[in-house]
């Protein structure tokens, strides 16, 4: 088994097609995504207030948007930072989701998948957080 290839994984014969995504179990990635937000530092999860955390294979682009629109994640709801007191009355939770497919396609390994996700659940969190993609991009969050 190459050296590149955690044990267990298919390996991928030399001339097959190297476009397709990293072959990982939903379980496995799901993994990668709790450890990701078990590394999520305590004093910034204790101020996480109402989210809920979601894999989906796919982002299925909105009317009006580009068809061709790839997300590896989403956040949806009222960043902290533009909450006010008629936030907490009844509101649904924000959600962030981690899109599957679309991080698998551009990984070739399980290390890069892991850091990928980890990459995605922490811009999505930021977002929570009231933070712009502009911000995180001056910061080398890309």
């Amino acid at each position: 088994m190459p050296a590149n290839l955690p044990p267990g994984l298919p390996i991928v014969p030399d001339g097959a097609d190297n476009d397709a995504p990293f072959p990982m179990t939903d379980e496995d990635f799901e993994s990668a995504v709790s450890d990701a937000l078990d590394r999520i530092p305590p004093e910034v999860a204790k101020a996480m207030d109402n989210v809920a955390v979601f894999i989906e294979d796919d982002y299925v682009p909105q009317p009006g948007e580009d068809p061709a629109t790839v997300l590896l994640g989403l956040y949806e709801g009222v960043p902290l930072t533009e909450r006010d007191a008629w936030w907490g009355a009844g509101s649904l939770p924000d959600r962030i989701t981690i899109y599957r497919q679309p991080i698998l396609e551009i990984c070739s390994s399980r290390e890069e998948v892991i850091q990928e996700v980890a990459i995605t659940v922490t811009h999505e969190i930021a977002h929570h957080f009231g933070i712009s993609d502009e911000r995180l991009h001056e910061l080398g969050w890309d």
